[in-house]
């Protein structure tokens, strides 16, 4: 097993968190996706092709954000279960350089480049 340190994954994965939930509210929906109605893309006849292009550009983003929740507390996870930091697809540690960059890793670089 890798011996990465997991409290600093730990604290690492929460802050990126927090991050990525922090956005999501700017962006007018909650940490699940859930619009909140709090932005306006304003009302006018003449702007709706406009409104509708940056709601459908909002929600690309808001499931870009959505999947990285969605690594991040699968990352929690293994961290809980005992197996974080091991390829999930080849078995190996993932090498510490990769989890310190990316803690939400979940392939070795061998596998992640194959895939």
């Amino acid at each position: 097993m890798t011996t990465f340190d997991t409290s600093s994954a730990k604290v690492a994965l929460i802050a990126e968190r927090e991050k990525i939930v922090h956005q999501m509210i700017e962006l007018g929906v909650t940490d699940t996706g859930e619009l909140t109605g709090d932005v306006d893309y304003g009302d006018g006849f003449a702007d709706a092709a406009a409104a509708t292009a940056e709601r459908t550009e909002v929600l690309v983003v808001v499931e870009s954000l959505k999947s990285q929740l969605t690594d991040i507390d699968a990352a929690m996870a293994r961290i809980e279960k005992g197996n974080y930091g091991i390829c999930v697809k080849c078995g190996k540690d993932i090498p510490t350089d990769r989890l310190e960059f990316r803690p939400s890793s979940i392939y070795c670089v061998d596998c992640k480049t194959n895939r």
